[in-house]
């Protein structure tokens, strides 16, 4: 079930927060000349250096799994780090061999305890729900294009606090996304929340209710983002994706008093027929998981494959309230974005139809936030 390996790191490659990228001389390795790219979390293993003897899993390697393509540092079996200090009682992906224990927001022990102890409500937040990770810069492209002049930018006065609320259908360590940490820097994402058994985030929580609440009410979000990390799990089947979790996003943002806005994972470049047009993800996770309202955001797209789009997203509309958004600066808003856009291997260019999608949804969160709210203070 794991393929085990032991290697030699023979340089450093790049880091971001969290993550040191690896070269790693592996014999036996499935790649040409015995070198691969492996992933370490030095707050998990240590920091490798140049030289250490490491253990791989290279299990993702083996299988060709698309998402990352990285060997993943188990241990540095002779540099072992130090003991850490506990700061909390969370245990997250619990009782596997690397299972990690964090200070979650709502425990008992934590100082946002009480905070969150008496929370009940999110207070009109809107809340953007997406299937795939590599939807999250393309909502936050549009929602600081919402109603906003060229000049202004996510640093402007007055521009909302947008955190990531992360589940755990994908990568389980938030540091894992490069594109969290670049949306970082650029001061499109305030902070994200692991939920879950996911870990890694500025706060963690037990489940998406609280890591809204803790949006909400310990992070000052104005408004939230709901999807799984890096990777997604699918079998061609109607129900076995993990994109199912974005229908029971929908329903913990409206029970806690939130403005549920439901992302169309759309594409016109996708080979496989059931994400043509709108995805069977986003019907299923949307028509059938979802049992609260939504605003279900449909991109006014031109054309046939515009038209086939908005005839699909119809059988939501017995569920859900269809908003039309207009598509105009919306390409130009993600050719702006600071991160690298990518979606199953597919660029901006390649499916402009999936990112387009995105961005018309985080439009419409910022029009509602305009519209119904004032911007919370940070």
């Amino acid at each position: 079930m794991i393929t085990w390996r032991n290697g030699t790191v023979s340089g450093t490659r790049r880091e971001w927060p969290g993550a040191v990228e690896l070269d790693v001389s592996v014999e036996g390795a499935p790649a040409e000349g015995g070198q691969v790219r492996a992933l370490a979390y030095p707050a998990l293993t240590g920091r490798p250096r140049p030289g250490d003897r490491v253990l791989l899993n290279t299990t993702a390697l083996d299988l060709g799994l698309g998402t990352g393509g990285y060997a993943l540092v188990v241990a540095v079996p002779d540099r072992l780090p130090p003991d850490p200090e506990l700061a909390g009682h969370l245990v997250k992906a619990r009782y596997s061999p690397l299972q990690a224990t964090v200070l979650g927001a709502d425990e008992q022990g934590s100082p946002h305890h009480d905070v969150l102890r008496e929370a009940d409500d999110i207070g009109g937040m809107p809340v953007v729900v997406t299937d795939l990770h590599s939807a999250l810069p393309a909502v936050l492209a549009g929602i600081f294009t919402a109603e906003r002049s060229r000049d202004d930018g996510p640093a402007a006065a007055g521009a909302p606090r947008v955190v990531y609320v992360m589940q755990d259908g994908g990568a389980l360590p938030a540091w894992f996304s490069r594109t969290c940490a670049v949306l970082r820097e650029a001061g499109w994402l305030a902070a994200t929340v692991t939920t879950g058994q996911s870990f890694g985030g500025d706060l963690e929580t037990v489940t998406v209710h609280t890591g809204l609440l803790a949006a909400r009410h310990v992070l000052g979000a104005d408004i939230a983002v709901i999807a799984q990390g890096p990777g997604n799990l699918g079998t061609g089947t109607r129900w076995g994706f993990s994109g199912v979790a974005a229908g029971e996003a929908v329903n913990a943002a409206a029970v806690l008093g939130g403005r549920p806005v439901a992302s169309l994972r759309i594409s016109d470049a996708d080979p496989r027929d059931r994400h043509r047009g709108v995805s069977h993800h986003s019907l299923t996770a949307y028509g059938r998981v979802a049992l609260a309202r939504a605003d279900v955001v449909v991109p006014a797209l031109a054309g046939e494959f515009g038209a086939r789009v908005a005839a699909e997203a119809a059988a939501l509309g017995g569920r859900h309230e269809l908003v039309t958004v207009p598509a105009d600066g919306l390409e130009a808003a993600l050719r702006a974005c600071p991160a690298r856009l990518s979606t199953m291997g597919r660029g901006l260019d390649e499916d402009l139809a999936y990112f387009v999608a995105a961005a018309a949804a985080g439009r419409h969160a910022g029009r509602l936030l305009r519209r119904d709210q004032p911007v919370n203070p940070a």
